[in-house]
This record gives structure tokens, sequence and C-alpha cells, in this order.
């Protein structure tokens, strides 16, 4: 699913297991940290009431957040880019592997500080949202911008569009029909309800387990990126028995 080949049936399937990793991890990072960490939407509407009532200290975590975000759909095109230069059939799966060992660290830091404190500090959120930055932008270049994954506003309007163009009673054929696009019914439809699974287990699991939620959800992640990973480690292996 994170070949550089690719169909639009295996954007769908990347789609669908990202938006589940990204419902877990929004809402597992609510319980710990307060706050949905890839709506930037509301951070944004946040950071904008506090600076109007003078708030600036929780202004300025509002901004972190954002920065955050940014930096890591940043790092995302840089890293893919990067590999697309060296023609590295990882390209698509270096970005998630770090997304892994950031839920690696926001698991591990949450199960080695005091219960009290653990998610109090502006880093935890600042690694939550520059994940949630970093996969969105992941697939949102392998689709050409057809998949969102880390929040669904944009999925819901779209799913609504389409819904009222399903319904709609053509009176008239003179004008040409109004129909609705299926597929993308189809689509939506699934990362929606990915998106709603992976917070239903993201929120039960941080209640049961606690942050040991995050290791499944990284250790999915490795599995997306191991084919990859492994066909660029043999052609380089390849590469240097020849050359010696």
């Amino acid at each position: 699913m994170t070949a550089t080949q690719r169909t639009p049936q295996a954007n769908i399937r990347l789609g669908a297991t990202l938006a589940f990793v990204a419902g877990a991890t929004n809402a597992g990072g609510f319980l710990a940290v307060g706050q949905y960490t890839s709506h930037m939407t509301g951070i944004v509407s946040l950071m904008a009431d506090n600076i109007a009532l003078g708030n600036l200290a929780l202004a300025l975590g509002g901004l972190s957040a954002l920065c955050a975000f940014l930096g890591g759909a940043m790092t995302s095109s840089l890293m893919v880019n990067w590999a697309k230069r060296r023609r590295l059939r990882s390209q698509f799966a270096l970005p998630l592997l770090l997304e892994a060992g950031l839920l690696l660290l926001f698991g591990l830091m949450g199960s080695v500080m005091d219960e009290r404190f653990a998610f109090r500090l502006p880093e935890t959120v600042i690694i939550l949202c520059f994940t949630m930055g970093l996969q969105n932008a992941v697939i949102t270049k392998i689709s050409h911008s057809e998949i969102r994954t880390t929040h669904i506003t944009g999925l819901v309007t779209d799913f609504g569009i389409e819904l009222g163009r399903l319904i709609y009673f053509n009176h008239s054929q003179e004008l040409g029909r109004i129909e609705a696009d299926r597929r993308r019914l189809r689509i939506q439809c699934k990362l929606i309800l990915m998106f709603v699974a992976g917070g239903i287990m993201g929120g039960v699991g941080f209640k049961q387990l606690g942050y040991a939620t995050t290791l499944p959800l990284a250790l999915l992640l490795v599995v997306l990126t191991l084919l990859p990973l492994l066909d660029d480690m043999r052609l380089r292996y390849r590469v240097f028995r020849r050359s010696h």
C-alpha cells in the first residue's frame, strides 16, 4: 500500500488504514492532553479567542501546535521529494516510518512520566500535531489531494454534497441529469467509518491500556512500510556487491 507504483484501490486501502490510525491517535490524544491535535480549525479558533481575551500564553501554545502540524506536512514533503530524487521505492514509506517512531515516543513519554504531569507538557501536544501533519501530507501527496485522513470536516461536507445529488429528483431530462458520483460516496463513507472506528478503538484502548495503545498503531504503520524498505535495501545491497 506504500509502493510507488500505485492503483486507485491501493490509495483507498491506505487512506482507510491511515484514517483508522488518525482516529485512534486523535481520540487517545484527547484523553491524554485534553485537546484534539489534528483539528487545526479548532486550534486556530481557540488561538484567536485567547488573543482576544488577552491569554497570550495560551495563544502561543495554539500557535506552537499550528506550527507543529505545518512542520509535519513540510517534513513529509521534504522526505518524499528527497527519496523521489534518489529513486527510492520507499518514498512514501519513510514518513510513515517516522510517524510510527513518533507514536512510540508519545507512548513512551506517557509511560515513564508521572501521571499528574505527563501530558500537561507542550512537547506532547507538539509531537501529536507534528505526527498528524506528517500523515495528512503523505496521503494527500499519494492520492493527488483526493484523500484526507486526519480530519473529516471536508469528508463529511463532500459526502453531504454527493448525498444531495443522489436523492435529487430530476424532473426534466432536457437540462441534463444530476447524478451522484457513487465511487466518491463509497470512498468518503469508508474513510469516515474508519476514522470513527479508530476513534472508538483509541478511546477504549487508552482507557483500558493507557499509553500502550500507541504500540499496535505504530506496529501497523511499520508493517505498511516494510516491503518498500526491504526492496530498497535489496537494491542497495546488489549495487554494493557489484561495485566490490
